[in-house]
């Protein structure tokens, strides 16, 4: 049975940090692309960082360039959001995903989800 569970969401003030965690089960991991996705009440779920099976290359949401950044452990099933400078408009559902390239079977998968809310 496949499981990503997140961890790390909370209560932060602006100008504060988190550091979000999702562990994998269930899947190789190192045959997935990971991500990080967000949803605010009211608005559509977006991608707010990617990282590839080997985690060589990333790229980040313009509106969260230098502030976050995404790394993935193989050895320890386990991609990371750190997260810097959160803004109140970083308030949001944050999401792990999982993506395996169609040669490994195209396969998709999401975890449950952590808030994340930023308010003084």
């Amino acid at each position: 049975q496949v499981q990503l569970v997140e961890s790390g969401g909370g209560l932060v003030q602006p100008g504060g940090s988190l550091r979000l965690s999702c562990a994998a089960s269930g899947i190789i991991f190192s045959r997935y692309a990971m991500g990080w996705y967000r949803q605010a009440p009211g608005k559509q779920r977006e991608l707010v960082a990617a990282i590839t099976t080997g985690a060589s290359s990333t790229n980040y949401a313009d509106s969260v360039k230098g502030r976050f950044s995404i790394s993935k452990d193989n050895a320890k099933n386990t991609v990371y959001l750190q997260m810097n400078s959160l803004k109140p408009e970083d308030t949001a559902v944050y999401y792990c995903n999982a993506q395996s390239a169609p040669g490994w079977g195209g396969r998709n998968y999401w975890g449950q989800g952590t808030q994340v809310t930023v308010s003084s």
